[in-house]
């Protein structure tokens, strides 16, 4: 590279160090000399496609240093060197880019919004929390107003509400107005969840309220053909509005009517059908409030026979039975079976057991040497069926082969001599008044019995009366007189022995 000539001060250059301590003004000036530049672009071997920040970062730089200290000029002699103001532009990198939130979810808006109470200034809502809260935590809910005719809703409260109910007061009688409620986050706003009809803003005296008779608090039953005949009281005023359905259906007024009056409901069916059976609601209204109670209704008949029967077994005394239940139930609940057995000589049916829940059972206590037949009924709330499943086979209790064999005996010799048990006493009397001798004697053969007076045998006297019965032996004397007084003597006598006994009689006279 060739030398460079030194440089010249020009007499603007002398005058820039004093300029820069009294005006701060002028202090871009060294910058400005063309001496001073032709330096810096000449070890520039390309163009850049940026080449004026260099001149700004050299200003910025010696700004604050002439400033605080003013820099020493060069010597003639002195070259520049060409590395100081071949410095790079400094290259700013642009920050990193900011990570992107994440995306914030609102809430659902709330659910069951339904009017509690209603006057002539105010009303009272109530509604349910929302099923998805969101990404924030719930602030309230707002609740807002809407009359009919008009497209504007009217904010009720301005701060969102936390409680699930809310009061809007100071309406005006008469209007009718819809409400709305959305739930509120940091993350937004839910869809607004609104009454489904417009909302009369009226005094209401009394609210409706349908009181239930106990009777059809659980099923009501009627047997096919039968009439029904409801008649269900509520209260409410002004006079409500009366709604019936079944199965969620409007009733047909063909097959059922209703009659309502001031106080009460009236569901009349003149001749019941199974297809008649269903829960049935009735709804009583007045505007937005509203009451309501579900009643079921079930018309039944008899059940049909069980389907089939069978005899399982037969074995000693008992026979084992089983069938299937019957197609037709009657539209209620089977509640058991009756089952019943009958001779096959005489043919009476005689039960067995009643009110049976099983499907199989055994019969017992069978007499040997009978053939029985079986049949089974079905029993529901209406009773039993009309017909009865009865058994194709008869069970046969047969005879068994038992002989009986009598035990042998002893013949017991029963012989025994005549022997007096109980003997004779002695007796005295009086005379003209009967008296009476007595002994027991036992003997077999049976023993014969002989009186005997003073060893003189007693014959056929009219005085005396001989009687033995069952071994008991008597004698009677008829007005007996001194003379016969006396030893009376018994004597039993049979073909093993004789066996005698005596007494005294003593006869006296009356002074």
């Amino acid at each position: 590279m060739p030398a460079k000539a030194p440089i010249k001060k020009s007499p603007a250059a002398k005058t820039a160090p004093a300029k820069a301590q009294t005006d701060s003004a002028v202090v871009a000036e060294p910058v400005q000399d063309p001496p001073a530049s032709i330096p810096v672009e000449a070890p520039t071997p390309a163009p850049e496609p940026t080449p004026e920040p260099a001149p700004e970062v050299t200003a910025t730089h010696s700004t604050p240093s002439s400033q605080e200290d003013p820099v020493p000029e060069p010597a003639p002699d002195t070259p520049v060197s060409p590395t100081e103001s071949e410095k790079a532009p400094e290259v700013i990198e642009p920050p990193p880019p900011e990570p992107e939130a994440p995306k914030e979810d609102p809430p659902s808006e709330p659910t069951n919004l339904t009017v509690e109470e209603i006057d002539d200034t105010s009303i009272s809502l109530k509604w349910k929390a929302p099923e998805k809260e969101g990404t924030a935590p719930l602030d309230g809910y707002l609740v807002e107003y809407q009359k009919e005719g008009s497209q504007e809703w009217i904010a009720v409260n301005k701060e969102p509400s936390v409680s699930t109910r809310y009061k809007i007061q100071n309406l005006t009688t008469g209007d009718k107005i819809s409400v709305c409620v959305k739930a509120v986050s940091k993350a937004g706003s839910s869809a607004p969840t609104a009454l489904e009809n417009f909302v009369q803003i009226r005094e209401i005296v009394d609210r409706p309220k349908i009181s239930l008779p106990r009777h059809l608090r659980q099923t009501f039953v009627k047997h096919v053909g039968e009439a029904v005949n409801l008649v269900i009281p509520f209260q409410g005023k002004p006079r409500p509005q009366v709604h019936w359905t079944k199965n969620g259906q409007p009733l047909d007024p063909k097959h059922a009517s209703v009659r309502n009056t001031e106080s009460d409901t009236i569901l009349f069916i003149r001749t019941a059908e199974r297809k008649d059976s269903g829960t049935y609601e009735l709804t009583v209204q007045i505007d937005s409030l509203e009451d309501k109670a579900k009643i079921e209704i079930k018309v039944a008949e008899r059940p049909g026979p069980p389907k089939s029967i069978k005899l399982l077994d037969v074995w000693g005394f008992n026979a084992a039975l089983e069938w299937t239940p019957p197609l037709d139930d009657g539209n209620s609940e089977i509640t058991g079976y009756t089952i019943q057995k009958a001779d096959k000589k005489t043919g009476e049916w005689f039960t067995v057991h009643e009110h049976y829940r099983q499907v199989n059972c055994t019969v017992s206590d069978l007499i040997m040497g009978n053939s029985y037949y079986f049949r089974v009924f079905s029993e529901n709330l209406c009773g039993l069926s009309e017909k009865a499943a009865v058994t194709k086979d008869f069970a046969s209790i047969k005879k068994s082969g038992i002989s009986y064999k009598p035990p042998v005996y002893e013949d017991r010799n029963f012989a025994e001599a005549p022997k007096f048990t109980q003997l004779l006493s002695d007796r005295t009397t009086t005379t003209g008044y009967s008296t009476k001798l007595f002994c027991c004697v036992r003997g077999s053969p049976k023993p014969k019995i002989v009186w005997m007076k003073n060893q003189m045998e007693i014959r056929e006297d009219p005085k005396f009366r001989c009687l033995v019965n069952q071994g008991v032996c008597s004698l009677e004397i008829r007005k007996p007189c001194p003379f016969d007084g006396g030893v009376y003597t018994c004597k039993a006598i049979n073909s093993l022995g004789e066996a005698t006994v005596d007494c005294r009689l003593d006869v006296k006279v009356p002074q």
